[in-house]
């Protein structure tokens, strides 16, 4: 909140003051503090999820007290434990039906990196099918970890310009996946 300051007024105009900032550090701000998180768990990263989102951690203060298990209605696909290579296309749909502006937590070893489980069935890292923001470490990550992956996501979510998503760069990143940029 730093970006945003509070100016005095100009003279002529009553008030105490008024806020002087630019449209993108609002609106980072505003989605920076109230990501909607899709729970794509697995496996044991996916208690570790649970138990941060309880009431002793309290995620409700970051902004994502609301899970949303629809994907058109998420813009936080937190993908959590050991992914298969079968589930593989359905992690793709997750990701292709979430609306723009989208980001992704890689929660754990295995989504990470495919963990202990080198095997041809296994995934080696969502990042192989999906574009991911943020990887949180941990064979299970605890949920503290867990919750500073969420706070490096607000500062990406924060400071990203409202124009990324349409530029050449973020659709060749796209593209490199094999999604259409072009509808």
């Amino acid at each position: 909140m730093s970006d945003i300051k509070l100016a005095e007024a100009p003279p002529g105009i009553q008030g105490s003051g008024f806020f002087a900032t630019s449209l993108d550090k609002a609106i980072g701000l505003a989605r920076a503090n109230s990501l909607w998180p899709l729970p794509f768990a697995t496996s044991c990263c996916g208690i570790e999820f649970m138990a941060t989102m309880a009431a002793t951690y309290d995620a409700g203060r970051f902004g994502m007290e609301r899970n949303s298990f629809s994907p058109r209605q998420a813009d936080m696909l937190m993908v959590m434990g050991t992914i298969a290579k079968k589930m593989g296309p359905v992690l793709r749909q997750v990701y292709s039906q979430m609306a723009e502006p989208r980001w992704v937590i890689a929660v754990g070893a295995c989504a990470s990196s495919g963990g202990i489980f080198d095997t041809y069935s296994v995934l080696q890292g969502i990042d192989e099918i999906i574009p991911v923001d943020v990887y949180v470490p941990g064979c299970p990550p605890r949920p503290e970890a867990i919750l500073d992956g969420v706070m490096r996501l607000q500062e990406i979510v924060k400071d990203e310009p409202l124009n990324r998503r349409q530029t050449p760069e973020y659709k060749a990143l796209l593209e490199k996946y094999g999604f259409n940029t072009n509808g």
